[in-house]
């Protein structure tokens, strides 16, 4: 409970800027949200914010007109007429009419230079906060947790070791963290949201489509995937909290960082704010990691969920099976047992659900022929719509959970004499199945230290999976 106060103290400050910032802004302001032109309004705030970083922040009147009039000639929008505008004029551009409706409402302001006689138009400093969200929500951070991590990592070391450092670094180490929680806080909520579409999709490719094009790409390719290869939370933990062990307990050194502070910055630091400091970037680097297996079993629950969604779907085709389950799912929206087996009796007279077939040649067994390739020998042996091996090795990103150290490992250590035959022993969870793919896939690359003797192999199946019967042997035996 020490940093309680402290911490109080903080929210307290941060209340009393936030009041005072509040004030700032114009009532008018607020209109955006209410006005029938806002996503308008907001393309074009968009536009001129990226125009003014190219701009040494200054953009003159002409040239936020240009960039607004060439933006909206391709996007060929419609105004609709605003309620606080009295007297439009309606030969106007549409570009100096937007502009002058965010003049007026304070999204940008107009600083006039005498000197030059030229008027620029800047995004005052309450407005750009809400620009940069706007951003956001567009996408164009999408590589935020990686720079919030970063950002972290070389400020607490410019801390602990430069002898120029002062506490406004470590608050800003503190900021980043709770950036990156807030981060990974909305982006296991936006996981969430999948959830809900899967039972409004009633055909197979839709679901399919639904899966491989947003949230592939909303969720595993843009957000979850840059937290699992390189440069990602790991990478740097470790030395993260390392570093705020050994500060929190070099109890001369914070009396240094206090001392220099004074003699400085003219500010009255305590060793116990420097503590309790360390200790909340702490306990967030501690939310992030829960954080973080939140998303991993969110994420292999929603995969579950497709699986099963899409192997039902399946199964509501024009076959045997399809019918009886369609049947069955009929019945049990009926209600009432009685009125269920009346229903039952009405259908069973109208239809056949026996099976007769003609015996040929065709209905003889034909031995499975054995597979080369891994990969095709875990497909099924018919074609299908589902999911080949590479792409569900692919969708789930199982390259990117196992070293190659790691991989190689798992053949060494049950080697004997240089050669590991697999049996049914040798697959124990699915980690030791997807290492075993793996390895396979591993053995082709020349600085390998085994390789897969090249035989017919039966297959292996061990009540849980269904393998070939490898033989794995170190390089360099005959």
């Amino acid at each position: 409970m020490k940093g309680c106060g402290t911490e109080k103290g903080f929210r307290q400050e941060r209340y009393v800027d936030m009041t005072n910032q509040f004030s700032e802004i114009p009532e008018s302001f607020w209109g955006l949200f209410r006005s029938r032109n806002r996503q308008i309004y907001i393309d074009a705030l968009l536009q001129v914010n990226e125009e003014y970083q190219y701009s040494n922040y200054y953009l003159s009147r002409e040239i936020c007109v240009q960039t607004l009039s060439d933006y909206f000639a391709r996007q060929k929008v419609s105004l609709e007429w605003e309620e606080s505008e009295e007297d439009p004029d309606l030969s106007e551009p549409i570009s100096s009419r937007i502009l002058n409706w965010l003049l007026r409402a304070g999204w940008l302001r107009k600083v006039e230079d005498y000197g030059t006689m030229t008027v620029y138009i800047v995004i005052p400093d309450y407005a750009a906060v809400f620009v940069d969200a706007f951003a956001h929500l567009a996408g164009e951070d999408e590589d935020e947790t990686q720079v919030y991590i970063q950002n972290v990592y070389g400020i607490l070391f410019a801390f602990k070791n430069d002898p120029r450092s002062n506490i406004s670094l470590l608050k800003s180490a503190l900021v980043n963290t709770r950036r990156l929680n807030k981060t990974l806080q909305d982006m296991l909520h936006n996981m969430d949201k999948f959830f809900a579409g899967l039972l409004e999709k009633t055909g197979y490719g839709e679901l399919l489509q639904e899966h491989l094009d947003r949230y592939v790409e909303e969720i595993v390719r843009k957000k979850y995937h840059i937290l699992k290869t390189s440069d990602n939370f790991y990478l740097y933990k470790a030395d993260i909290k390392k570093w705020l062990g050994e500060m929190r307990q070099d109890y001369p050194w914070l009396l240094q960082v206090c001392e220099r502070n004074k003699r400085l910055r003219g500010l009255d630091i305590r060793v116990e704010e420097l503590e309790n400091q360390l200790d909340m970037i702490e306990r967030g680097f501690d939310d992030i990691e829960h954080r973080i297996i939140n998303m991993d079993r969110e994420h292999t629950r929603y995969i579950r969920a497709t699986v099963t969604r899409l192997n039902y779907l399946l199964n509501r085709e024009d076959n045997m099976k399809g019918l009886v389950i369609q049947l069955l799912n009929h019945l049990s929206e009926t209600e009432g047992k009685e009125a269920q087996e009346r229903e039952a009796e009405r259908i069973g007279a109208l239809i056949n659900l026996s099976q007769m077939t003609v015996i040929s040649e065709k209905s003889l067994y034909k031995r499975r022929r054995l597979r080369q390739d891994f990969m095709e020998g875990l497909a099924p042996e018919e074609e299908t719509e589902e999911l080949s091996g590479e792409e569900i090795l692919r969708l789930n990103r199982i390259r990117n959970r196992y070293s190659r150290k790691q991989i190689e490992e798992f053949i060494l250590e049950r080697m004997e004499n240089g050669r590991l035959e697999v049996t049914a022993e040798t697959i124990a969870s699915p980690e030791d199945f997807e290492k075993l793919v793996l390895a396979y896939d591993g053995s082709v690359r020349k600085d390998s230290p085994y390789r897969v003797r090249e035989q017919d192999v039966e297959m292996v199946d061990n009540g849980r999976y269904r393998y070939p019967k490898l033989v794995f042997e170190r390089r360099g035996k005959g």
